[in-house]
């Protein structure tokens, strides 16, 4: 760019002066810019891909490699054990939060030996990082982002649980520039379970109250269903939450956003009941950031490979995947966990999306999926 604009600036200086017309100015402007940016345009066309290019190459690598894998391991795929063991599936993208999450988990858990994580850190490992947007819009370099599995591993919660040492603790770590969005975090992440026999999944931003896992297994032996899911939106971590009456969905409406094409969006969840009901009820949605279940919805219900780069979405797909599959939904009895909702100006996903691309590019891949 800064030759195209010497250049141009020297041959318009060239014909400056008292003789020079306007047709020569515009003539000198289109030889130099058709022989100039015109042909690198041409050139790196095919540098900046388009949307549709995008998402085939997704469809043609996934395709050819995890779906194949997939097929060949089915039967492969560990069946869940009778011990009460709870696999919980953690994706985690460049957030700060994730440490207190598993130090919450592990302290809080009347069993920790028999809870396992797996953790798909998703992280700017260094050395040179980007902020989120800041006020203003500003985005700044910024240093590697907290290492959830050593900072975990490292403190009191850690080492009391001895959970890094007997492998409780299944870690794979992404460059931030090969995220595929949340959901897809949740896709790789079900392939570290390991035969437990439930499965929790939870977003890397929550606390836990005592005894969190003993309480959870109970709704589910007590649900009036044959194959029961726990879910909903737990409470915002400002409010008065630990075991109180449990947050039920219940609203939804269709989407008014462009990007999200009129998909149905899941309204806030709230305590319906008046006190603790003695089962958890009947609820229509699944929340993608705290559901807990028997892990054999994992032979039956698997992820769907085809979502990447997705926010909205993923929860109607796994409501209604669920629900067509033979399990019930329900709210919890009791809030077991909390959310930090509001978490402005930290790295989101579709930052990193459109860095790699080189362009503005997330919002056009997501109304094609």
């Amino acid at each position: 760019m800064t030759l195209y604009l010497t250049t141009l600036h020297k041959k318009l200086g060239d014909i400056a002066g008292p003789t020079a017309t306007g047709l020569q100015a515009w003539e000198t402007f289109l030889d130099v810019t058709k022989s100039m940016p015109m042909v690198w345009d041409e050139q790196n066309k095919y540098r900046f891909p388009k949307p549709l290019q995008a998402w085939e190459t997704f469809l043609d690598v996934t395709k050819s490699m995890p779906m194949v894998w997939d097929e060949q391991n089915k039967y492969r795929f560990p069946k869940p054990r009778n011990d009460d063991s709870i696999f919980v599936s953690l994706g985690t993208y460049r957030d700060p939060y994730c440490p207190m999450t598993i130090k919450s988990l592990y302290a809080n858990a009347k069993f920790p030996e028999k809870v396992f994580v797996g953790l798909f850190q998703q992280n700017c490992f260094g050395p040179k990082c980007r902020t989120g947007v800041l006020v203003g819009g500003v985005v700044e370099d910024a240093g590697p982002d907290p290492d959830c599995f050593v900072e975990f591993c490292k403190s009191e919660e850690g080492i009391n649980s001895n959970a890094c040492n007997n492998g409780n603790i299944r870690l794979f770590n992404v460059n931030e520039s090969e995220s595929l969005g949340p959901y897809m975090a949740r896709y790789l992440g079900a392939k570290f379970y390991r035969g437990e026999q439930y499965y929790l999944q939870i977003d890397s931003h929550s606390e836990f109250v005592h005894a969190w896992d003993e309480k959870l297994i109970k709704m589910v032996e007590d649900a009036p269903a044959e194959k029961p899911v726990i879910s909903t939106y737990p409470p915002d971590s400002t409010q008065n939450w630990k075991d109180t009456i449990g947050f039920r969905m219940c609203d939804s409406e269709f989407a008014a956003a462009q990007i999200e094409w009129q998909i149905i969006r899941l309204g806030s969840s709230i305590a319906f009941d008046r006190e603790i009901p003695a089962v958890a009820k009947y609820a229509p949605f699944v929340a993608a950031g705290f559901f807990f279940s028997p892990a054999s919805f994992l032979h039956e219900v698997p992820f769907d490979p085809f979502l990447p780069w997705i926010f909205m979405g993923e929860e109607i797909s796994m409501s209604a995947r669920l629900w067509t599959s033979g399990y019930d939904i329900f709210s919890p009895t009791v809030n077991v966990l909390n959310h930090y909702y509001v978490r402005r100006h930290y790295p989101k996903f579709w930052e990193s999306v459109n860095r790699f691309f080189k362009k503005p590019i997330h919002n056009d891949i997501v109304e094609i999926i």
